[in-house]
């Protein structure tokens, strides 16, 4: 058993902290785009007049910031050589999004829209693993272009976390002599239908409400006769870029559909696994930057002459949290290398509780560590002129997404008591 991290790994976080200093940090300070980052990154990007969406110029930062990172061979890192990546493992990515993370707020790493230097990409793998050659051909080239981008409709206004009673439909019609599929409904938090080329639509298409069988993955695109952006939805956090969208009498060839008729949840979850474990990799790196910005602030404060740092009533909070944060670090590196040792399909019969306790767990730790920053800040802590209200902001969604905690939480449940995973044949 050895819990010290690979050397090449190390040496790695060492090559992303150069392409840090010497290409991002200089285009963060240039031409005060540190507006984004400071007390005014609300204000800066939120376009107001245009609804609330995010401002061109926050967005066409993200996008330089991406094009280098490209460049240099960081943003492709967890896929596989052929896609122009490094085949980045579970474990090697769990262990950059914390490093990333740790840093704090900046151009490096700033999840409000999931943005990073080493980028993230499951919808690549979808369509490598379901889509058809043609599909391939187009949509993973354009992703990692840039000429396509494809968001995720699957939430519904009445259905969340009960995705197997969704209400939009699709059904086999004929256009102009081709086949195809016509869709009805609506779906919530579409985030990035503001820019995207295309969108997933899940749809039922056979089965009754409840059934997991009966859901088909569509591609549609963005433009296409019927789908409407009803409202961008403002969330806690801001800008917003989380529309509402309905699709009346929206018809698509049948070239596409995507993966299996009636598996579409198949695709859903496809990424979900990857996607916890470096999100709790994240959430565990912001809570371990306000915690030893606390431990910083209150040994150089000095009220009533004497350090902060010495009351107890400063100390133990952060005791406690200092100790999560170490216990969960090494549950999620053990759990990220276990999913490196399996399949996918293994992981979800083997691994998926474990990846829920992560998930849920960081994403609480991150909250408490940001408002126990807050609080240890004082004045300053609540204020813009400090981080931790922005990381709160943020991390505070994933308590929700991703599964949401009481979802992740009943995962576990089911598995320890044996109605369902491994335990369930013995139970």
């Amino acid at each position: 058993m050895n819990f010290d991290l690979p050397l090449e790994l190390e040496a790695y976080l060492g090559e992303l902290d150069a392409f840090i200093e010497a290409e991002i940090r200089p285009l963060e300070q240039a031409d005060d785009n540190v507006r984004f980052f400071d007390h005014r990154r609300e204000w800066a990007r939120t376009d107001y007049d245009r609804g609330g969406l995010p401002r061109h110029e926050w967005e066409d930062l993200l996008g330089e910031a991406k094009r280098r990172a490209d460049a240099a061979g960081h943003l492709r890192f967890p896929l596989p050589s052929e896609f122009g990546g490094r085949n980045g493992s579970n474990l090697w990515m769990a262990v950059i999004r914390e490093h990333l993370a740790a840093k704090g707020l900046g151009l490096h790493n700033d999840l409000q829209n999931e943005h990073s230097i080493v980028a993230n990409f499951p919808q690549v793998l979808m369509f490598r693993d379901f889509g058809t050659q043609a599909q391939k051909d187009e949509f993973i080239a354009g992703m990692l272009d840039g000429s396509r981008s494809i968001c995720f409709g699957l939430t519904e206004p009445e259905h969340g976390s009960d995705a197997t009673f969704m209400e939009t439909r699709a059904i086999k019609a004929e256009r102009d002599g081709i086949a195809g599929w016509r869709i009805d409904g609506e779906k919530m938090w579409t985030t990035g239908m503001h820019v995207a080329s295309h969108v997933m639509v899940f749809a039922r298409t056979s089965g009754k409400d409840g059934d997991a069988d009966g859901i088909t993955c569509l591609i549609v695109p963005a433009q296409a006769p019927g789908v409407k952006v009803e409202e961008y939805l403002w969330t806690f956090n801001m800008p917003t870029d989380h529309p509402r969208v309905s699709f009346t009498d929206v018809w698509v060839p049948e070239t596409a559909l995507l993966g299996a008729i009636g598996k579409g949840l198949e695709l859903a979850q496809h990424f979900v696994h990857e996607n916890r474990i470096r999100q709790a990799a994240s959430s565990l790196g912001a809570a371990d930057y306000c915690i030893r910005e606390s431990v910083s602030y209150a040994r150089e404060r000095k009220p009533f002459g004497k350090a902060l740092a010495v009351n107890q009533g400063i100390q133990f909070p952060l005791v406690e949290l200092a100790t999560q944060v170490e216990m969960l670090r090494l549950l999620i590196r053990k759990t990220a290398w276990e999913m490196d040792r399996m399949t996918k399909p293994e992981v979800a019969r083997q691994l998926s509780d474990k990846v829920s306790m992560c998930n849920y767990w960081a994403n609480r730790l991150v909250c408490e560590a940001a408002d126990t920053a807050m609080q240890v800040h004082g004045g300053m802590g609540y204020s813009r002129h400090k981080p931790f209200e922005h990381i709160y902001r943020h991390h505070r969604r994933y308590r929700i997404t991703e599964g949401a905690e009481e979802i992740q939480k009943r995962k576990v449940g089911a598995w320890m008591f044996g109605f369902a995973g491994p335990r369930k044949a013995k139970a």
